[in-house]
């Protein structure tokens, strides 16, 4: 009896109903960090509200859920805490050497942003699987540990969690929120495609030319089912929207509230605009903020800006009218002397300040002014009336060229530093200090003490004693004498292959010239012309030096070539790190647009030495240093290099503590200087604090002129001119 009631009570027994979990394995996005390893990186698109489209987004939205779960504790319980920057901060980075991204704020805000959501659905995942029944309640039993999540998750970890989550407090919210998402008016019915995916499927498949869709229709479009019915509530809505939209100007649409939030009668959230999804804002949607009232400290602070400019205006007016008065007094230029040579400044060159009149009168920047006789800018006669000038410092980032160059197509002032500009007479105030003079008051002052000097040795510097230049002064009365003094007159330097790895010719110009001779700020011909000097004589026929140190070309790897072809400029550096087998130095005088600064690249040890003469960091020049780590990486790969996995991304960047400039001017001097000095050590490591030898806060002028002394001696002793 007994084993027949057995028997029937397991005929009776319920079938075993519960769900077969679904085995699947952790999503770590595997097929990223091979492609990573190999230097592959992904391109993602943005709509026209900002917001991410394109093939990728759903890998790149994967990936960071993935970030999330390895650098965001569970605990976390406000995404805004502060304690989580440097966690922010390094998904950021993750995120940037796999997909081509802009590293700029609004980019990523929205991409934290999204991680944001990332990590909240990433807890109300563990609550819904392991804190929660099949009715969606919490349990009363001890959870048990999420042993397939190990990797993310840590024993404190998961008992704080789930301290937090049987909170009472927190239990009444979720309550309140579950009961709130349970049962939507208007459900959503696109799943993980999203507003912004699915207002580019319409547009991909309607072949429309427009860029985005007004709201109210992506809001109907999310809501068709699969079988492409509209319920009846949510097309009256939507027709409500097409009415209203007719008699609502954009204007109140912004200031107010949207057709949509009007059609369905509901308050709208700050920040937020309903029926566009995640990262579409008020700001990008009508491409002005929603404006608010300035708070009281705000109206004060803007009060006390104004009358300070009230006060410096006073003061420029002033010191306007003094100007203007001593200039009326000030002889005309007499007939016979040049246009642009004037009697109200000193002959030669100058340190000015230099002013615009427009909109107020102002102090925009501050230069140096050459007055001399027969100057012409860019080949051509200056203006009358105008003098020729060179920017050094920008005081006003907004302010435009009196007269915008037509060469190199600048209007803004900020866009001239280093070049020379025609500028008004009455606008250009001249120091009390002259620093600079003119090629033959210079002449007469040093001539008589170049007599019984020996030349300057090419192969060592003097450390001690006075520095007489031998060879500007010569070289100055060369290219006045040739057919350079004319414009358009340029000279060719053949630059062998063994210097840049290919064989090119280096062009120069009677400007490139004069920027020694002046003192101002270099062009990549000069630069170039120094290397060929450093070559041929300490290199050539040196097998050690030869072999040991290498150079880059500024000409086909520069910040606008980075920026426009970045896969000429990887290959020509992949192609020259390949051309040796043993330990190089690589030197790269970089040219960022505005400065010149030198990297010293070893590629087998993968190390880079940054030397920047104004103390900035490698981080200031984002696509230089993507392209060097990039090149690296192939360079790693086509050698096939094995390299700990734990260390495939650290490459090494050393900023080396190198003498500084105390002026806008010298970067190109001291990039020649730091390659001589770097050749002389015959060093493949750069200490850190720089060489004893040549150890000190700032090269002198006299540490400069010999460099460019070097180049004259150069200059002639080549016939690079001659009459």
């Amino acid at each position: 009896m007994a084993s027949d009631q057995e028997n029937s009570q397991d005929a009776n027994a319920p079938d075993d109903t519960s769900e077969k979990e679904i085995t699947r394995g952790i999503t770590i996005m595997k097929s990223i960090i091979r492609d990573r390893d190999k230097a592959v990186t992904y391109n993602v698109n943005w709509n026209a509200d900002n917001q991410l489209i394109g093939s990728n987004a759903a890998k790149l939205a994967s990936y960071i859920g993935t970030l999330v779960r390895m650098h965001i504790p569970i605990t976390a319980t406000r995404w805004s805490n502060k304690e989580l920057g440097s966690a922010k901060d390094k998904i950021w980075t993750e995120i940037l050497r796999s997909f081509n991204i802009e590293d700029t704020t609004i980019r990523k805000k929205y991409i934290l942003q999204l991680a944001g959501k990332r990590h909240r659905g990433w807890r109300t995942f563990l609550t819904n699987k392991y804190l929660k029944d099949k009715e969606i309640f919490f349990v009363e039993y001890d959870p048990e540990y999420p042993v397939k999540y190990a990797i993310f998750i840590t024993d404190e970890e998961w008992v704080a969690f789930v301290a937090q989550r049987r909170d009472e407090n927190f239990k009444k919210v979720s309550a309140t929120n579950r009961e709130r998402a349970s049962n939507p008016t208007y459900a959503y019915k696109k799943g993980r495609l999203g507003y912004a995916r699915l207002e580019e499927k319409i547009l991909d498949e309607t072949k429309s030319d427009a860029t985005s869709l007004p709201p109210h229709v992506l809001w109907k479009e999310a809501r068709v089912g699969k079988d492409g019915t509209v319920r009846d509530d949510v097309q009256h809505i939507y027709d409500e929207c097409e009415t209203l939209s007719q008699s609502i100007s954009t204007a109140e649409d912004q200031e107010n509230r949207s057709v949509l939030s009007r059609a369905l009668n509901v308050p709208e959230y700050p920040g937020r605009v309903r029926g566009k999804g995640h990262g579409c804002t008020p700001t990008s949607l009508y491409k002005n903020p929603r404006r608010r009232n300035p708070s009281n400290q705000e109206v004060m602070e803007t009060l006390q800006a104004l009358q300070a400019q009230v006060l410096q205006l006073q003061k420029d007016n002033e010191r306007y009218r003094c100007m203007e008065k001593c200039s009326s007094q000030l002889k005309e230029t007499s007939e016979k002397a040049s246009i642009n040579c004037q009697n109200k400044f000193p002959e030669g060159i100058s340190s000015c300040q230099l002013y615009l009149s427009s909109p107020t009168y102002r102090l925009v920047g501050k230069g140096k002014v050459h007055n001399t006789s027969g100057d012409l800018l860019h080949h051509r006669p200056l203006p009358d009336g105008h003098l020729k000038v060179s920017v050094d410092v920008v005081l006003d980032k907004n302010a435009l060229l009196p007269i915008p160059d037509i060469v190199s197509e600048t209007t803004l002032l900020r866009d001239a530093i280093g070049s020379f500009v025609a500028w008004p007479l009455d606008l250009i105030y001249i120091d009390d200090e002259v620093f600079a003079q003119g090629s033959q008051q210079l002449s007469q002052k040093i001539g008589s003490r170049q007599k019984n000097k020996r030349d300057l040795p090419v192969t060592s510097l003097p450390k001690k004693g006075a520095f007489v230049p031998r060879y500007q002064i010569p070289l100055e009365t060369l290219v006045d004498s040739s057919d350079m003094a004319t414009a358009g007159a340029i000279r060719l330097l053949d630059m062998e292959e063994d210097i840049f790895g290919y064989s090119c010719t280096e062009t120069i110009g009677k400007e490139d010239l004069e920027h020694i001779f002046r003192h101002q700020e270099l062009g990549v011909g000069v630069i170039h012309t120094y290397i060929r000097f450093l070559y041929d004589n300490f290199m050539r026929g040196n097998d050690q030096l030869s072999n040991r140190f290498r150079f880059v070309s500024s000409s086909l790897v520069n910040k606008a070539l980075i920026c426009r072809e970045p896969d000429s400029c990887r290959e020509y550096l992949v192609k020259r790190f390949m051309a040796s087998s043993t330990n190089n130095l690589y030197l790269w005088p970089y040219n960022s647009g505005c400065h010149w600064l030198l990297l010293a690249i070893d590629p087998l040890k993968e190390v880079v030495y940054f030397l920047n003469s104004i103390d900035g960091e490698w981080t200031n020049y984002p696509d230089m240093k993507q392209l060097v780590d990039t090149s690296i990486k192939v360079f790693r790969s086509q050698r096939q290099a094995r390299v700990p996995r734990t260390k495939s991304s650290n490459i090494t960047w050393i900023k080396v503590q190198c003498p500084l400039q105390r002026n806008g001017i010298d970067c190109g001097y001291f990039v020649m200087r730091f390659m001589r000095e770097i050749i002389n050590m015959n060093q493949i490591e750069i200490p850190i604090t720089y060489f004893d030898e040549y150890k000190c806060a700032h090269y002198t002028r006299l540490q400069l002129e010999q460099i460019k002394e070097e180049l004259c001696q150069y200059f002639i002793e080549k016939r690079l001119i001659s009459i």
